[in-house]
């Protein structure tokens, strides 16, 4: 097999079943049908699947277009391993829950540590105001 540089690679990956990590941090699985020289992505029968501690839940999403520049990871599943994980598989409405549980826990931490450093004197740039620079 002859080596294809950059996105073209990825012609062998069309119509196999993939994970993509996006850059905002979300996971997205589902058939890869076309991708072009940007490595913009069509996923068919596409579910985001969301992870909180030992549990997992699917939100179907359909047909997904996704901007090359969003992809940080993008990786075919072996459908014979696909089924052994130690995961658990919940409800839609048990894993949003408990992610927005978890991202609660995680906002009381951070105020937490801002209000520490801001005590003893120092200050810490907030995450959201980094692009601006």
């Amino acid at each position: 097999m002859n080596y294809m540089p950059g996105t073209a690679s990825l012609i062998h990956d069309i119509d196999k079943k993939h994970l993509v990590l996006l850059r905002d941090g979300r996971t997205l699985i589902g058939y890869l049908r076309s991708t072009d020289q940007f490595a913009n992505l069509v996923l068919h029968q596409t579910v985001e699947r969301i992870h909180v501690g030992k549990k997992y839940g699917d939100i179907p999403r359909g047909i997904f277009v996704v901007r090359g520049e969003n992809v940080v990871l993008l990786g075919e599943i072996d459908l014979e391993k696909e089924s052994d994980t130690p995961l658990q598989q919940v409800s839609i409405e048990e894993i949003l829950e408990e992610q927005r549980v978890e991202q609660q826990a995680k906002q009381e931490s951070e105020k937490l540590k801002m209000q520490a450093l801001k005590e003893r004197g120092l200050s810490v740039p907030r995450a959201d105001t980094l692009d601006e620079y």
